[in-house]
């Protein structure tokens, strides 16, 4: 499955005063497009956390390239990594819309939860399992 890149416009807020983007915004713009990809998968977070389940960041890192400006619209890729049924873990690319040019890469890691502590996906909520099976098997690499 190929994601639908996600596209942002640079609000007057996540900037700084020379109009840059602040670096902490780049993460919250990752949060969103994943928040996208599992609404393409048919899941979504409301939809997961409905049956009491959660997806907590284990991990998260971004690495900046170029600089985004108040006005600038940006489309952040998400590609799926790895899935064990307990964790998965994503790619991002962050591109200006128009250029092309790659403002920020970055990558995430989560695990699923219950009130009780970490579950599989697998034996839990097989359905899922299955569309993220599919997802992260056939996931196209640029």
């Amino acid at each position: 499955m190929k994601f639908t890149p996600y596209t942002h416009k640079v609000h007057y807020y996540e900037t700084d005063t020379m109009k840059v983007v602040h670096h902490s915004n780049y993460i919250r713009w990752m949060e969103e497009a994943r928040c996208d990809m599992l609404e393409q998968m048919g899941i979504g977070y409301d939809g997961m956390e409905k049956e009491g389940v959660v997806s907590p960041v284990l991990r998260v890192e971004c690495e900046y390239r170029s600089m985004t400006r108040y006005g600038d619209t940006v489309e952040i890729t998400v590609l799926a990594d790895s899935y064990t049924g307990v964790r998965f873990g994503l790619s991002y690319e962050i591109r200006d819309a128009k250029t092309k040019e790659l403002r920020a890469k970055g990558k995430s890691s989560h695990c699923f939860l219950d009130g009780r502590g970490p579950i599989s996906l697998r034996r839990s909520f097989p359905a899922w399992d299955a569309l993220f099976r599919e997802a992260f098997s056939t996931a196209e690499r640029e």
